[in-house]
C-alpha cells in the first residue's frame, strides 16, 4: 500500500475531487512565479497574500538564527520605493490590515483589504518580496524587539514548555530549533547575513502568490507579471534535511521554574502530512482531546479533576511530525494527572471507539476545517497549504474525504502503531519544589552581594550581579519631595520630575521613549514625598544606551516650555481627579490637619492654586539645587560585571559636579496637642473617616512594632475588620497605615462607611486604639502579622528592580544599602511588650486629627 494519500484515494474520490478547485486560476510564469487566484465575488473584500518557501529549517549554516523570522519583522521596514513606515500608511489608506508569520518551512505575509485597495496590497506584496532594502537603522530597533520576544518566551510558562518539548522530542531534525532563534546565534548575525538570505530565498521560482476575493483574475495576472517582469529565476539547490532516527525508548525531561502552575506534554513521532495515516490521527486527536465531550476533558478535568486544562493535538509539517498531549495543572496533580492522560490513551489503544464516538469527531473536524474557509483570507489560506503540502490546490479537500472515510478499526489501528510507550516524549515545566524526585534538578544562577562605591564627585553607587535573567535595572534616586517643597511652590517635585522625559539637550521627548522603546526596555521618573528620581529597564545587552539615556534624562533636562505647559496641566487635573477618591482626600486633610502647611502636611501633587503659580525657573531652581551627586545614589542591580559597570558610571558622570545645597535637614512638624475634628462635604453618597496620630521615623526604634501594628489591623482577620465591619456592620472597609518618614509621619485608621453611621464608627475606632493601648495585641495577632510583613517582603525581594529601589532609598535615607538585608530579624524581635509600649507612646487620646469626609 502506497504512502501517498493521494496514491490511497478511492478512484471515485479521485475523479469526484478535480486537480483545481472550480473557480481558481493556477498558473506559474516564466521566472518560475506561481499565481493561484480565486474569484469570489460574495464579499467585496481581497485576501492577498505572498508565500516563501523558506523557513527556519532553511537557514543553512545560520541554523537556529531565526533568519526568517528576522525577515518576517523586516519585509514591511522598507524598499527601494517606499520608506520605512510609508508601508503601514498605505495599507491603512487602502482601509486594510496587514501581517506575517514564519513557520518552519514557509513566511508568508498577508494584506486584507476592502476590494478598492486590492491593487495597492498587491503591489506591496510584489515590492516587499523583491526590493527589501533591510534598513539598517530600522534593523537594530527589531533585533532588539525579537530579543525582548525570546526573553518573554522564555518566561512565559506555556511558549518555554512548548519549545522543550519539541528540542526533546526531535533529537536531530532541525525541527527541535525554535523558529525565533536563539540569542547567542541571533546576536551574531548581521544585516550583510539577512540580506543575502533574503536574496537567495526570495527568488521568484521559490514564491507564491495566492489572492482570494473581488478582484478579476486576468488584472491580478497582469500586475503580477509586470511587477515580475524584470525578476530572473535562480539556482535553488535543494535543501536536505537530516531524518529523525526512529525513537525506541520513552522519554522524560522534568524542569522546574518559578511559575504558579505546572505545564506538560506528551509527543509521539508520526509520518509526515503527506502519509494516508495522518488524516486518521487528525481524527484520533479530536475525540480524544478536542472540545468538552472528548475523553480527556470528561474523564481526567470533569470526572477527576487533576487537569486546569488539557487538549489532544497534531503537528503535521512538511517532514514527519508529532501527535500529543498537553495539560496545565496544579502542581501537586502533575503525576496523577499524567498517569489519567496515559491511562485514556491505552484504554483507547485496548478497547478502541463506537462508530458514534467516531461519527461526532469527524464532523467537528470536518466543521472547524469548513470554517476556516468563511473568509477570503481563510480560503487564501486553504489553497496555499494545500500547495505548501502536495503541490496539489484540492489537497484539503482530499484530506477530508480521507478523514470521512475513516473507520472504528482505522483509529485504534494507528493508535496502536503509533502512541506506544517507546515512541513517547513527556516534558513536564512545574513549579519549583515539585518535580519527581528523580527528576529534581536545581535551576543555578550566579550572584554577588551588593558591593557600594563612593565615587569622587559625591555619588554613592550601588552594584549587584545577578546573572538569573538579561536585564540591568537602574535606580537613581534624590532627596527632595514635599519635605523640600512649601506651600508656594508645593507640586514642584513631581512637575520637574516628570519634565526630565521632556527633552534634553540633544534629544526629544519622542527620541527618548523612542530610543528607549527600540531596545524592548522601560524609562520613567518618579517624585514622591522624600525623594525623586529616574527608573529604567534594558537587557544586558543594552547596559550602555540604558546608562546613557539614563544619565541624559538626569543630567540634562531641556524644560521646554509648551511640555511644561502641558505637563502642568495634567497635575491640575490630578488634583482634581482626586476629589473624586474619597479616601485619598481624607487622608490628605487629616494630613494638612496634623502636620499643618509644610512637610508632610503637603501632598507631592501640590495644590490647584500652587502648581498654577508654579514656572520653569522654579523647576529649573529645584532640579540645579536638588539634582546634584551629593544628594543622590545611583542602583545598577543585574546581568552585568561589577567593575565594567563601575568604570563606565565613573566615565558617564565625572563632570555631574556636587552641590553646596544637598537635601541634608528638615524641621520637626509641630503636632497638635488636642483632638481636632475637620470635617468636609462632597456631593456623595458614602463617608470616609480617618483619625491620624503623630507617628515616627525611618530611623526611630519604634518603626518594627508600629509596622506589625498597622499589619495587625489591617488585613481580614484584623480585629478592625472582625469587630467594625463583621459585627457591627459598620464599614465597607476598614485598615490602618503606618508612615514614617525622615521627619516623623503618622499612624491613621480609616474607614469608609455610610453617613448616618459616621459619629458610632468614631467611637469604636478610639475604643480599639484605646484597647491597643491598654492591652496591645496577642501573641497569636503579632505572630500572623510577622509571618505576612516578613513574607510579603520576601516576595516582594525577587523583583531585581525593587530591590534595587529598596537599596538605593536605604541607603539615600541614612539607613545603610544592607538595610534590608537585616530587616526580618528586626521584625522577628519584637516583643508584645514593644508593641504595648508603642501603641501607649504614639496613640494619644490627646494628639489626634479626626478627619470626615461626608455629603
Amino acid at each position: 500500500m502506497s504512502e501517498s494519500l493521494i496514491a490511497t484515494t478511492a478512484s471515485e474520490t479521485s475523479t469526484a475531487i478535480p486537480a483545481i478547485p472550480p473557480g481558481v486560476r493556477l498558473l506559474t510564469l516564466e521566472n518560475g512565479l506561481t499565481l493561484i487566484i480565486r474569484e469570489d465575488h460574495s464579499a467585496p473584500v481581497v485576501s492577498a497574500q505572498a508565500w516563501c518557501k523558506a523557513g527556519s529549517v532553511d537557514e543553512g549554516r545560520w541554523l537556529g538564527a531565526g533568519l526568517s523570522h528576522v525577515l518576517e519583522h523586516m519585509l514591511f521596514k522598507g524598499t527601494r520605493t517606499r520608506a520605512a513606515g510609508r508601508i503601514d500608511q498605505e495599507v491603512q489608506d487602502a482601509g486594510g490590515y496587514m501581517n506575517a508569520y514564519t513557520s518552519f518551512d514557509r513566511t508568508v505575509y498577508w494584506i486584507n483589504v476592502p476590494n478598492t485597495g486590492a491593487t495597492v496590497a498587491i503591489d506591496i506584496l510584489c515590492d516587499i518580496m523583491q526590493n527589501a532594502t533591510i534598513p539598517s537603522e530600522e534593523l537594530e530597533k527589531e533585533k532588539q524587539v525579537i530579543l525582548r520576544e525570546m526573553d518573554m518566551n522564555q518566561d512565559d510558562p506555556g511558549q518555554r514548555s512548548a519549545r522543550r518539548l519539541f528540542e526533546t522530542a526531535y533529537t536531530r531534525s532541525p525541527y527541535r530549533f525554535t523558529i525565533i532563534g536563539y540569542p547567542d546565534i541571533f546576536n551574531e548575525v548581521r544585516r550583510d547575513d539577512i540580506y543575502a538570505y533574503y536574496r537567495e530565498k526570495y527568488a521568484p521560482n521559490n514564491v507564491f502568490f495566492t489572492v482570494v476575493g473581488d478582484i478579476k483574475a486576468s488584472d491580478v495576472e497582469a500586475q503580477i507579471r509586470k511587477a515580475f517582469a524584470e525578476s530572473k529565476a535562480k539556482a535553488m539547490p535543494p535543501c536536505v534535511l537530516p531524518e529523525e532516527p526512529k525513537q525506541v525508548a520513552a522519554r522524560a525531561v522534568i524542569e522546574e521554574a518559578p511559575i504558579e502552575l505546572s505545564h506538560f506534554h506528551f509527543s509521539w513521532h508520526i509520518p509526515d502530512l503527506r502519509h494516508s495515516d495522518v488524516p486518521l490521527l487528525d481524527v484520533l486527536a479530536t475525540l480524544l482531546g478536542s472540545g468538552r465531550s472528548s475523553r480527556l476533558f470528561q474523564e481526567v478535568r470533569e470526572k477527576k479533576g487533576l487537569v486546569n486544562s488539557v487538549d489532544a493535538w497534531t503537528y503535521t509539517p512538511g517532514n514527519p511530525g508529532l501527535f500529543g498531549m498537553s495539560a496545565i495543572v496544579e502542581p501537586d496533580k502533575f503525576e496523577p494527572a499524567r498517569d489519567a492522560m496515559l491511562a485514556e490513551v491505552e484504554r483507547l489503544r485496548r478497547d478502541g471507539i463506537a462508530p458514534e464516538e467516531l461519527a461526532k469527531a469527524v464532523k467537528q473536524f470536518t466543521a472547524a476545517t469548513l470554517a476556516s474557509r468563511k473568509t477570503m483570507q481563510g480560503q487564501a489560506q486553504d489553497l496555499g497549504g494545500s500547495w505548501m503540502a502536495a503541490n496539489d490546490l484540492n489537497f484539503s479537500a482530499r484530506y477530508l474525504e480521507a478523514v470521512k472515510r475513516s473507520t472504528p478499526a482505522d483509529i485504534q489501528r494507528v493508535a496502536q502503531e503509533y502512541l506506544t510507550s517507546e515512541n513517547r516524549t513527556l516534558y513536564g515545566l512545574v513549579a519549583h519544589g515539585t518535580a519527581p524526585k528523580k527528576f529534581e534538578q536545581i535551576d543555578q544562577y550566579t550572584e554577588t552581594p551588593v558591593q557600594k562605591f563612593d565615587l569622587p564627585n559625591g555619588i554613592r553607587l550601588l552594584i549587584k550581579e545577578n546573572h538569573r535573567l538579561p536585564f540591568v535595572e537602574f535606580r537613581a534616586v534624590c532627596k527632595g519631595g514635599v519635605l523640600a517643597e512649601t506651600a508656594d511652590n508645593n507640586g514642584a517635585t513631581l512637575l520637574m520630575s516628570r519634565m526630565l522625559m521632556q527633552g534634553t539637550a540633544t534629544r526629544t521627548a519622542e527620541q527618548i521613549v523612542t530610543e528607549i522603546e527600540s531596545l524592548g526596555g522601560s524609562l520613567d521618573t518618579y517624585g514622591g514625598n522624600n525623594s525623586f528620581g529616574v527608573n529604567a529597564e534594558v537587557l544586558s545587552a543594552d547596559f550602555s544606551t540604558g546608562l546613557d539615556l539614563l544619565s541624559d534624562v538626569l543630567l540634562n533636562p531641556a524644560f521646554p516650555g509648551d511640555a511644561f505647559e502641558r505637563e502642568r496641566e495634567i497635575q491640575l487635573g490630578n488634583i482634581k481627579a482626586q476629589r473624586d477618591e474619597l479616601l485619598h482626600s481624607a487622608s490628605r486633610l487629616m494630613r494638612q490637619e496634623l502636620f499643618g502647611n509644610g512637610g508632610y502636611g503637603l501632598h507631592s501633587l501640590g495644590t490647584e492654586s500652587s502648581v498654577q503659580h508654579l514656572n520653569i525657573e522654579q523647576l529649573r531652581d529645584f532640579h540645579r539645587r536638588l539634582a546634584v551627586p551629593n544628594n543622590a545614589v545611583l542602583a545598577i542591580f543585574g546581568d552585568i560585571d561589577t567593575q565594567v559597570v563601575r568604570r563606565a558610571v565613573e566615565q558617564k558622570f565625572a563632570a555631574w559636579k556636587g552641590g553646596t545645597e544637598a537635601l541634608t535637614k528638615f524641621s520637626i512638624p509641630d503636632f497638635p496637642r488636642a483632638k481636632k475634628r475637620v470635617v468636609e462635604t462632597r456631593d456623595k453618597k458614602q463617608a470616609v473617616l480617618i483619625v491620624g496620630f503623630p507617628g515616627g521615623t525611618l530611623q526611630g526604634p519604634d518603626r518594627y512594632p508600629l509596622e506589625l501594628l498597622q499589619e495587625a489591623c489591617s488585613d481580614l482577620g484584623s480585629r478592625l475588620f472582625l469587630r467594625i465591619r463583621e459585627n457591627l456592620g459598620l464599614a465597607y472597609y476598614v485598615g490602618a497605615q503606618n508612615f514614617v518618614g525622615l521627619t516623623p509621619g503618622f499612624f491613621a485608621f480609616y474607614v469608609g462607611t455610610a453617613p448616618d453611621k459616621i459619629d458610632l464608627v468614631e467611637s469604636e475606632l478610639l475604643k480599639e486604639a484605646e484597647l491597643l493601648r491598654a492591652d496591645g495585641l496577642t501573641e497569636e495577632e503579632l505572630k500572623r502579622s510577622k509571618a505576612k510583613v516578613i513574607g510579603q517582603k520576601k516576595i516582594a525581594r525577587q523583583d531585581l528592580g525593587g530591590y534595587a529601589m529598596s537599596s538605593a532609598l536605604d541607603e539615600l535615607y541614612g539607613l545603610g544599602y544592607l538595610h534590608g538585608d537585616a530587616e526580618d530579624a528586626k521584625y522577628e524581635a519584637v516583643t508584645l511588650d514593644q508593641i504595648k509600649e508603642s501603641a501607649r507612646k504614639y496613640l494619644l487620646p490627646d494628639s489626634l486629627v479626626v478627619a470626615i469626609i461626608k455629603p
